[in-house]
């Protein structure tokens, strides 16, 4: 269903199939004008598409195509019938996100939107993922916001114990015993089972997912060649400047290059961790270039 956004902005929900055909949900946020750039937006873990709604209508009235989906299990995306409604039984990790739902993504975008540069802005896992495509020599420059190789013993102490105490000896209980975590206990939205117990593995492992002897999808970073910038929060303690450099890392192909920002250089109080801040903030603030 279409609907309109701002005055030079048309935007319309479509439904995106994954490379295994598993359907998406999204929005294409489409200027009505002049067209410069294409642009992906991936979502944080347990942050459905919506969240990023006022980002993506901003870029689009700056001439950006945009396209926002949820990952399966999330939002839109999420079963709509039973037994798996409630996500137990759901089948998907983090690494389906990544090489079945961010995989399809970029590949729509590319197709779809040939003429123009495709830049990917990666939010959390949205950032983690970029790394694992089999396609992101598609993309042309990538934008990390709070991306982060999500050791816990690198998160800012108290954060980190109570992060381990409740992904180790609450999460992984509770989501073995219902097959899904609710989402009420902290993360925002339900997540399936096999994205949460893939996710507390990576975030038990000294180096997060590069660790993970099974996750063959590593072997895509060494074709990402495009210009990265990387965005750290000093008062973030989920995505610390450590956490930032060390996902950053894996991308030897190209030269990433890390901020750091303070509160005050934005003339805020307070980041810190919300995944909402960043989608509440950007729209004011965002570059385009």
């Amino acid at each position: 269903m279409a609907e309109a956004g701002l005055a030079d902005v048309f935007v319309d929900d479509i439904t995106l199939p994954a490379s295994d055909g598993y359907m998406l949900a999204a929005t294409l946020f489409l200027p009505r004008r002049t067209r410069r750039h294409s642009i992906l937006i991936n979502s944080a873990t347990a942050v459905p598409r919506k969240i990023y709604r006022g980002f993506a209508t901003y870029l689009a009235s700056r001439g950006c195509v945009v396209l926002t989906y949820d990952y399966r299990g999330i939002g839109g995306s999420r079963p709509k019938t039973p037994p798996t409604k409630s996500l137990a039984g759901f089948k998907a990790s983090m690494a389906n996100w990544a090489t079945l739902d961010v995989t399809s993504a970029v590949t729509l975008m590319r197709g779809r939107y040939k003429g123009l540069p495709l830049a990917a802005v990666g939010h959390s896992f949205g950032g983690q993922a970029i790394g694992l495509l089999p396609n992101n020599d598609m993309i042309t420059r990538s934008l990390l916001v709070s991306a982060q190789a999500g050791h816990w013993g690198l998160m800012t102490p108290p954060e980190n114990y109570r992060v381990y105490l409740m992904l180790a000896f609450l999460g992984r209980p509770i989501t073995r015993l219902l097959g899904y975590m609710p989402g009420k206990l902290g993360l925002g939205q339900d997540l399936p089972k096999g994205v949460f117990l893939q996710w507390t593995d990576w975030v038990m492992n000294e180096r997060y997912y590069y660790d993970d002897p099974d996750l063959k999808a590593l072997a895509n970073y060494r074709q990402y060649k495009a210009p990265l910038r990387a965005l750290s929060f000093t008062d973030d303690p989920w995505a610390t400047r450590p956490m930032v450099e060390l996902l950053c890392s894996g991308f030897t192909a190209t030269r990433p290059e890390i901020l750091s920002i303070a509160p005050k250089d934005v003339g805020a109080s307070k980041i810190g961790p919300s995944a909402t801040n960043f989608a509440r903030r950007s729209g004011k603030t965002a570059p385009t270039g």
